[in-house]
């Protein structure tokens, strides 16, 4: 019997779910996908100031699964700074937070409020 699927527990979708350069075109060619639970990592570590055992914490996964999706989260920034490709954040294995954790501050989560339509596991109710 395999193992049960531990979900990623994200604080909130991003505001806007497509980056890329201004001045190519966007061909599917050109897109590289970063999925919800990788962009979470990148928003605690780097933006926020987590310790790598923190966001573990926070996402509710051991601190080496932080590490390896960090580590391929930034992999994938860096490929389209320097290759100039369109950076798709969507799906993954996460569910959104329940508006009362930690690090929601307690009073319900306003960070959630920004679901623009990506599709992840956690609409599938999984």
């Amino acid at each position: 019997m395999s193992r049960p699927r531990k979900w990623r527990k994200v604080c909130c979708l991003p505001k806007n779910n497509r980056f890329g350069p201004l001045n190519k075109p966007a061909n599917t060619e050109r897109f590289l996908r970063m999925t919800v639970d990788e962009y979470e990592t990148i928003r605690l570590i780097d933006l926020e100031g987590f310790t790598q055992e923190e966001c573990a914490g926070q996402m509710n996964i051991a601190r080496t699964t932080v590490q390896g999706i960090y580590t391929e989260a930034r992999r994938k920034v860096a490929q389209c700074l320097v290759n100039g490709k369109v950076l798709l954040i969507e799906g993954g294995e996460y569910r959104l937070c329940d508006s009362y954790g930690k690090g929601c501050g307690g009073s319900g989560c306003r960070r959630n409020r920004y679901n623009i339509g990506l599709r992840g596991n956690e609409s599938r109710g999984e």
